[in-house]
């Protein structure tokens, strides 16, 4: 057990633990049923492109990260039946687009979603189903107009900085390691309202390339912010610490109250880069795009590592459906900001609970695709918010058959390790800590925005129906119906 002031863990595999508790389910509406509609007026101009040009062709375009493009009809239709297979996936690890979260469960609003509704799925399937007809030229919404394949979702960046390269053979096993440092140049501190990560190689991008993250190297790669004499500027122990770049990971955007510090004279050391073979020689690198905070901004908050790990994992070979668990309590009162979690090639799933006294709420549960991971930034009214004495509970699924596409050999047992061959089970959230006034101030907010009355139930909130009681007799009532 590990312990320090943010965060008390513990960690037990699937059946160690029973928690002696009532269950309260906090879940999102249920997902409409997944009939495709017998008659449907669908057409690629009038229906499927709109949801194209919003949730695919930031990476379905020319150069860009996809295998194909799918800006125009003639390149779309085509692939129109495996658009329909993939996006029928909905939260599975080969899901289109790479959005996991579970619609049935848990909160349902992100910054950044890019998933389909039920509604928009049935279309696609129909649309496939029946000729792929294109429809009146009319219908057709105006271009996407693109600055450039390698534009950043944080906008132009105020700084890029890029890591050594790297040089990989054709035919090489799994690396990790140190892979050097760059120097930041910063001649004064500034603090980081976002960043964004993206490997560049000298890969030609190939349709269909089963390797894990197709022509890219790096699946992952940590960095860590050292000073000029080589320490690192933050306490491990305290820090969220940077993002890690991860093969398809979208941009991260702080808490606007809580900017990361880049500190004058710093560099950027990159301690553990996991490498593996795309099947061809290639020579990579890690540009870092990064967005300041106007000169004068001082954060009010510290951002805080948030999630219970594990690396007690014992994979059997051959078995789908392995369950593992890790626990850990919160020591202060929590805004819990993004989901974040990170499995390595055999996890398929991950769930993370609260439990504050007899409830035991899902937050959430997401399919994971170690070919392609996704990070979820909570909106600010949908983050949770969580009082110290709260467990977090994460549990995570794994699959060793064939079935699962980035294992490379599913005989094998595994456990902990860092190649991607090995596994991990890890929640790599962040947050901020609040006082007691900070707390109580946050709910009467969140409250008062999302007009909610005395005893009502809000996902990620369990202490909001006693907070929004008006007297006595109205907190006594809630808190009945907690029980």
């Amino acid at each position: 057990m590990k312990r320090n002031r943010h965060f008390v863990a513990a960690a037990v595999s699937s059946g160690l633990c029973v928690l002696a508790a009532a269950i309260l389910l906090v879940s999102a509406t249920p997902a409409a049923a997944q009939s495709t509609p017998e008659v449907m007026d669908v057409t690629y101009n009038k229906d499927i492109a709109p949801i194209l040009q919003r949730s695919c062709q930031r990476c379905h375009r020319p150069e860009s990260v996809a295998p194909m493009s799918l800006l125009t009809y003639e390149q779309v239709r085509p692939w129109a039946r495996s658009i329909k297979h993939r996006t029928g996936l909905r939260d599975k690890p080969e899901a289109m687009p790479p959005w996991y979260i579970e619609k049935d469960v848990g909160i349902q609003r992100f910054k950044g979603d890019i998933s389909l509704t039920e509604e928009e799925i049935a279309k696609i399937a129909w649309w496939a189903d029946n000729g792929a007809p294109r429809g009146n030229p009319a219908d057709l919404p105006p271009p996407l107009e693109f600055t450039s394949a390698s534009e950043w979702q944080i906008g132009e960046p105020d700084l890029i900085l890029s890591s050594p390269d790297i040089e990989v053979a054709a035919r090489a096993p799994d690396w990790w390691g140190p892979t050097g440092e760059v120097l930041t140049g910063m001649t004064e501190d500034r603090y980081v309202a976002a960043i964004e990560m993206k490997e560049i190689n000298n890969a030609e991008p190939t349709p269909n390339k089963q390797t894990v993250g197709g022509t890219y190297v790096i699946h992952h790669m940590v960095l860590t912010a050292l000073d000029a004499d080589g320490k690192p500027t933050e306490d491990a122990a305290t820090s969220a610490g940077w993002p890690v770049h991860e093969v398809g990971r979208n941009a991260d955007f702080f808490h606007p109250e809580a900017g990361r510090l880049l500190k004058a004279g710093s560099k950027f050391y990159f301690p553990s880069t996991h490498l593996h073979s795309n099947g061809r020689h290639t020579i990579a690198r890690l540009d870092i795009g990064l967005k300041f905070h106007p000169k004068g901004y001082e954060p009010k908050f510290e951002l805080t590592r948030i999630g219970p790990s594990t690396p007690y994992i014992d994979l059997k070979g051959m078995e789908a459906g392995q369950e593992f668990e890790a626990l850990g309590a919160l020591m202060e009162n929590t805004l819990l900001t993004i989901f974040e979690p990170h499995l390595h090639a055999a996890g398929v799933r991950m769930c993370l609970e609260a439990v504050y006294g007899s409830q035991v709420e899902t937050l959430n549960c997401a399919g994971y695709n170690h070919s392609w991971v996704t990070v979820y930034t909570y909106d600010d009214d949908a983050a949770p918010l969580l009082p110290k004495g709260t467990i977090l509970r994460t549990r995570a699924w794994f699959d060793t058959t064939p079935a699962n596409k980035n294992i490379a050999d599913p005989r094998n047992w595994t456990g902990m390790g860092h190649r991607s061959v090995d596994q991990m089970l890890l929640h790599l959230g962040r947050g901020i800590e609040l006082s007691d006034e900070e707390f109580e101030l946050a709910m009467a907010e969140r409250i008062e925005r999302l007009d909610l009355q005395p005893g009502q139930l809000v996902p990620g909130c369990p202490l909001c129906p006693l907070a929004g009681a008006s007297d006595e007799s109205d907190a006594a009532e809630a808190d009945g119906n907690q029980q």
